[in-house]
């Protein structure tokens, strides 16, 4: 792990980002001293606005979709994240992170009522490793697992659920590795799942949702300046997702939030991240843009803890 105070390289062997954040410039020796500067009276914090119910033409919400990198199943359930989610009772719930083989499943997870319909992804050789899981409260028409590439459907990554009217894809997508050794591999996996989405979206308009390991913009991280050489903040990432936007999808908070700063996702549990606010945007909702006229409102629920991402929410009147 990188010293405290030191520039991070941002990613740890538990596919992690550890977001930097400025250091105080220290004052010379023998300077004359001038007069204080003000100080701060706090980080800014990412306040989420009232939940909007009802799309643009005035439809009300017909799908409520929580997505939540839970870090540890097991952790977060003993973290009381199963609480969280009672209360927020989403439609569907998507988790990424859940370094947890289905026979080893809480039982707290295998006695949830309310979401008769589960599924779950692991990586098959590397148990306490990524994974994804997918609990419905309908059951989906069918459930497929990876996206038909043997190189990229080992890490249980991705679980695709069809629905009458839409697919809903839950993704962890791969980071590039501390030092970005994995920067390669992971170029090679943006093009595999655009390819996959892309076909997906031939057929019917999807909704994407999960920790996808990039901030795309300046805006989504707390210090694009010190990262531009980070994992989760590199060209490469950035324009990898930037081809996926233009491939017909629409990340829909910017959407409907452009210009809204501090809206961040992820905090390193380093540096006291979380409670300065000093984070990353790395999870996201992205839906097919024939899909714009259904949404309603795509929320950060940074206010939630358990994990060291937050869960976001997706309204969409379909």
């Amino acid at each position: 792990m990188p010293k405290r105070g030191k520039k991070a390289e941002d990613v740890d062997s538990t596919d992690k980002l550890e977001a930097t954040e400025p250091e105080p410039k220290k004052s010379k020796k023998g300077a004359a001293k001038g007069p204080k500067e003000k100080v701060a009276e706090g980080p800014i914090l990412y306040q989420d606005p009232p939940n909007k119910l009802t799309s643009p033409g005035g439809q009300k919400y017909t799908l409520k979709v929580t997505s939540w990198n839970v870090d540890g199943l097991r952790a977060w359930v003993k973290k009381k994240g199963l609480e969280w989610v009672r209360e927020e009772d989403p439609d569907v719930l998507c988790l990424q992170e859940t370094k947890c083989a289905e026979k080893l499943l809480p039982p707290e997870m295998r006695e949830m009522p309310e979401y008769p319909h589960k599924y779950w992804a692991c990586a098959g050789a590397k148990e306490g490793y990524s994974g994804v899981a997918l609990l419905c409260k309908t059951e989906p028409l069918s459930i497929t697992y990876g996206i038909g590439e043997e190189e990229h459907d080992q890490e249980g990554r991705v679980i695709t659920a069809e629905f009458p009217s839409h697919f809903l894809v839950t993704a962890y997508v791969p980071n590039a590795g501390r030092g970005l050794v994995r920067l390669e591999y992971r170029q090679r996996w943006d093009a595999a799942f655009r390819a996959y989405l892309r076909g997906l979206d031939s057929r019917k308009p999807l909704v994407l949702c999960g920790d996808l390991n990039v901030a795309h913009a300046e805006i989504d991280l707390k210090n694009p300046k010190g990262n531009k050489k980070s994992a989760g903040f590199t060209p490469e990432e950035r324009q990898g997702f930037g081809e996926l936007l233009a491939a017909g999808f629409t990340d829909t908070f910017r959407h409907l939030y452009p210009d809204t700063p501090h809206a961040y996702t992820f905090w390193t549990y380093m540096m006291n991240a979380r409670a300065k606010n000093v984070g990353w945007r790395l999870d996201y909702f992205l839906v097919s843009t024939r899909l714009l006229g259904a949404l309603c409102d795509s929320k950060i629920r940074s206010q939630a803890m358990g994990s060291d991402h937050c869960p976001i929410t997706l309204y969409m009147g379909l």
